[in-house]
């Protein structure tokens, strides 16, 4: 049986995964958020090599958003992992300097503590871009949330904000896998031309958003079942 790995979106945590039903599904939290240790820097590189060692060889991986780029980055075979297949949904394709540096700026906040877990939820889900699709009061939020004597904050380190904008074309070129790039036809991080700019497989699917696995979790079953051809 081919195993799948998900790979969640910056902010988000492995639980936006728990409305799919694959078998041999394996969806880790990316460093730096929900139960995952933190790193003492963030990039593409150094969060890949932190994955690396728990992706077991002809993985199919599904990423979304920042796990679409971390797929990539594991299918270039430079982490020593072989990967047979990468759906990579929702990645932002074009970075302006303001983009830049409104990530640089909430990479360089210090951790907000909230007085109640309501306020910390809606938070999250506004960081995960999950506001409005997410109940709060849904268990799996609780996953991105930490309670200490300070009160409730993120689970997510605000340093990882700071891990730049990706090299698609070089990441598309290095892959060494069947690659389809997909994402919802409402995602304002990209359009179908410069997806279709990039590369020969893509597929976009109607009348979703940014976090399509979550809107509607067989969306991508048509996908994630048969190579593209």
């Amino acid at each position: 049986m081919t195993t799948t790995l998900l790979l969640h979106g910056l902010g988000a945590t492995s639980r936006v995964w728990d409305r799919w039903h694959l078998d041999g599904a394996i969806a880790p939290d990316l460093p730096g958020h929900g139960t995952a240790d933190p790193l003492p820097g963030y990039s593409f590189e150094t969060m890949t090599a932190a994955l690396a060692p728990t992706v077991p060889a002809g993985v199919t991986i599904i990423g979304h958003s920042l796990g679409g780029v971390l797929a990539l980055e594991l299918a270039s075979g430079r982490y020593g992992v072989r990967v047979d297949r990468v759906i990579a949904l929702g990645v932002k394709v074009t970075w302006s300097d303001e983009d830049l540096a409104r990530s640089a700026a909430l990479a360089a906040r210090p951790i907000a503590y909230y007085g109640t877990r309501d306020e910390a939820a809606a938070r999250y889900l506004r960081v995960a871009g999950l506001d409005g699709i997410v109940d709060p009061r849904d268990p799996a939020v609780d996953h991105g949330l930490v309670q200490d004597d300070q009160g409730w904050r993120l689970a997510l380190d605000p340093r990882a904000f700071g891990v730049g904008a990706p090299n698609l074309p070089r990441l598309l070129r290095d892959a060494q896998a069947d690659v389809v790039l997909a994402r919802g036809e409402l995602d304002p991080m990209n359009t179908d031309a410069e997806l279709a700019a990039l590369h020969d497989q893509v597929v976009t699917l109607p009348g979703l958003g940014h976090n399509a696995h979550v809107e509607d979790p067989s969306a991508l079953d048509h996908v994630h079942g048969e190579p593209a051809a």
